[in-house]
């Protein structure tokens, strides 16, 4: 049985993460400023948060927060200890896991439609166990209200479809961060692990998991 821990849309917060086999990053991890500024916040603060963490391993994905990983990628720092995903699957005590940073059309970096989304989730391999994405599914932790107290659902189709084809243990994304929550739909577990609210207030707790 392995431990997981997971969050995201940490946008510089960084929580006390307790001990666990395997933390999940689902990205927007940086606060907002330059590349530059984005450059010395992972080579300073980042690195020193992480090598504190009580995981055994730790996997991250960005988001469209996290200009410097699409803009700039010459400007991250070598050697932070984790594996960064970017439309790449890894396998840790064995379980397979595939991590992309891609959303619908919003702000920022990893930024592409359905149709684009549609082509590039047809390389996510079809043997996952955990797959990581910043942006949601459509119709599952995407739900954002309108000003006219409407529901407008905000996740990619491409995304879930792919998700329900290739059937992984756990779906884990973030991004729209009062669509927290967890929910379990065709035996897989979703979970929208966003860490702060759209006040920007780190209210949600990390999302556990045993798989």
């Amino acid at each position: 049985m392995t431990e997981i821990v997971a969050t995201s849309d940490l946008h510089g917060t960084l929580p006390e993460i307790p001990l666990c086999d395997l933390l999940i990053l689902a990205g927007d991890i940086c606060p907002d400023g330059s590349l530059v500024f984005q450059a010395t916040w992972l080579d300073q603060t980042l690195r020193k948060w992480l090598k504190n963490i009580p995981a055994k391993v730790i996997v991250a994905i960005a988001g469209n927060h996290d200009l410097i990983f699409e803009k700039a990628p010459e400007l991250v720092p070598k050697n932070l200890p984790w594996h960064y995903l970017k439309d790449q699957r890894i396998e840790i005590a064995g379980l397979k896991i595939y991590g992309s940073p891609w959303q619908l059309p919003f702000w920022g970096a990893f930024n592409k439609d359905d149709i684009e989304l549609e082509q590039q989730y047809r390389n996510v391999p079809h043997d996952i166990d955990i797959f990581i994405n910043h942006g949601p599914p459509y119709g599952i932790g995407d739900a954002v209200m309108r000003r006219d107290k409407q529901i407008s659902h905000t996740g990619s189709i491409a995304l879930r479809d792919k998700i329900f084809e290739i059937k992984p243990k756990l779906a884990i994304f973030g991004h729209i961060h009062d669509a927290f929550g967890r929910w379990d739909v065709d035996q897989i577990q979703f979970a929208n692990v966003s860490l702060l609210d759209d006040r920007m207030k780190p209210v949600h707790p990390l999302v556990h998991f045993k798989i």
